[in-house]
């Protein structure tokens, strides 16, 4: 299954040639199915001329999404090179600790991005260095129209090393296949109700498994437009999303992502209600917030996937009778995706009950680049063990409730802090929140709530608790709150508890 060569671009190129596949919205250009190709193959040319050992050389990029990175994604398929797309949030720091795992012959990158392409030189030495813009075009230019067949991936050949979020600690590279990326697709496909005629509006950075395989590799593989934005502005991806000229079906955003766009002058719900599907994902959204948009009649669509699997659940976007009584639910399992709920005794969880969310299928990734102990420790008995809890409901419908490691015992039971930080967001004057586990002399284990406070409110520390305790039984409820200014996320919009566990330990009980 899935284990044959196929080049969207090239297939629509003759079969589509004047359908746009591309439009960079920040520079006004539109690239058909035809020039895209054309394109792509003159990016390959030049991968061939630069890097003359091009099968199996690491191509890394730092640059902000456009229609040049997606030539150069498909530049190493046609070639045989392994695109690696880099975090431009990171640190030089960072991005050196990363580089020198991957160990790229080659990084593309933006000018802003100058001094933390240093980090790449740093680890990579050896490396070329091309800018984007003149340099780039200059390397593209001098390259003979051919050198050498188009080698199109296949099966199991690794085509991306995507960098986790790094919220376990040190960043592992994740291998895509391009077995993997095709089923992806055709998982995000299925679910979201895209087909040829729709329209992905993409801003979420195409260096994350969402932007790059989901929307932008789902888009040319189903012969569809794709509208790059190089930045999420809030008030900038409204205007898009309504702008009837733009005709956009699909778009996807974390969470916190939505709900700026709620909060931004020019919302208006009604232009948002003729999108098929307005998703999320990348963190848990609270079934309160989902059915606001559910009420204003938009489709607002939650998922869950992840870098090592790229698309696993989703809640199917055609019903909203069913979304508004599912709100809260990442949906049912994608259509290549075998999935186990995995009890703490190794059995299997019943309906209701919380496991693990265990993974396999073709776009489970075969493992970690250059790293055997982290592949092994990933897998048990062929299954991907996905490190998240989730519980199934008597239709199949699963709710992630939480990263399985932050569970935490508080008087003999268990407590997803998922579910606390839910109750929560319907506290008056709780912008964003985060609940973690510390340890606790009375009741061995007990929850801190960390909260960013709505502009110009003022709620307290027993305002919170005592909101917590009407609506969770009491062991549940955190027993101390910590007002913080931002919660520290991954540049895919995760958060990072272990940061936070870390502050506690340094803050104590304030309280206040």
């Amino acid at each position: 299954m899935l284990d044959f060569a196929f080049d969207p671009v090239a297939y629509f190129s003759k079969t589509r040639p004047d359908k746009v596949a591309c439009r960079d919205l920040d520079v006004g250009r539109s690239l058909t199915y035809a020039q895209l190709d054309a394109r792509a193959s003159q990016f390959a040319a030049a991968l061939r001329r630069m890097l003359p050992n091009v099968k199996g050389a690491r191509v890394a990029s730092l640059a902000r999404n456009s229609s040049d990175l997606l030539c150069l994604y498909l530049a190493c398929l046609r070639t045989g090179a392994i695109y690696a797309p880099l975090n431009w949030r990171l640190t030089a720091a960072e991005l050196a600790t990363i580089a020198s795992g991957v160990g790229p012959s080659l990084l593309v990158y933006d000018a802003e991005f100058e001094d933390a392409a240093s980090g790449v030189s740093a680890a990579a030495f050896d490396a070329l260095f091309i800018r984007t813009g003149a340099a780039l075009e200059a390397e593209i230019a001098a390259a003979p129209t051919q050198i050498g067949a188009d080698r199109i991936a296949r099966g199991d050949d690794v085509t991306v090393l995507l960098s986790t979020s790094g919220t376990t600690g040190r960043p592992k590279a994740v291998m895509v296949t391009e077995r993997n990326a095709q089923a992806t697709a055709l998982n995000y496909s299925t679910s979201a109700e895209v087909g040829p005629h729709s329209v992905l509006l993409c801003n979420m950075p195409l260096f994350h498994v969402v932007g790059l395989l989901a929307v932008a590799r789902t888009t040319l593989q189903m012969g569809a437009t794709l509208l790059v934005a190089a930045r999420f502005d809030a008030a900038e991806t409204v205007a898009h999303i309504t702008n009837p000229g733009l005709g956009v079906t699909h778009y996807f955003c974390a969470p916190q992502m939505a709900q700026m766009m709620r909060r931004a002058a020019n919302f208006d719900p009604a232009p948002f209600r003729r999108l098929t599907a307005l998703q999320t994902g990348g963190a848990p959204h609270a079934a309160i917030v989902v059915r606001e948009w559910i009420d204003d009649g938009v489709r607002m669509v939650d998922g869950f996937g992840m870098s090592e699997a790229g698309t696993v659940l989703g809640m199917p976007p055609g019903n909203l009778d069913l979304l508004r009584r599912k709100a809260g639910s990442a949906g049912l399992p994608a259509i290549t995706v075998e999935l186990r709920l995995v009890a703490r005794d190794g059995g299997e969880a019943a309906d209701g009950d919380t496991g693990e969310v265990w993974l396999r299928g073709p776009s489970v990734t075969p493992g970690y680049w250059s790293d055997e102990a982290a592949t092994r420790a990933a897998f048990e008995d062929g299954w991907f063990k996905s490190g998240d809890a989730a519980r199934r409901d008597e239709d199949g419908f699963y709710t992630i409730v939480d990263r399985w490691k932050d569970m935490y015992v508080s008087g003999g039971e268990n407590v997803y802090p998922a579910e606390v930080e839910a109750a929560l967001a319907a506290c008056a004057g709780v912008h964003e929140m985060a609940i973690v586990g510390v340890p606790d002399s009375r009741w061995g284990e007990t929850g801190v709530a960390f909260i960013v406070p709505a502009a110009g409110a003022n709620v307290s520390a027993d305002e919170i608790i005592r909101h917590c305790r009407a609506h969770l039984a009491a062991y549940k409820a955190p027993r101390h709150v910590v007002f913080v200014e931002a919660l520290p996320r991954t540049a895919s919009g995760k958060l990072q508890k272990g940061a936070l566990r870390e502050q506690w330990a340094k803050v104590g009980e304030p309280n206040a």
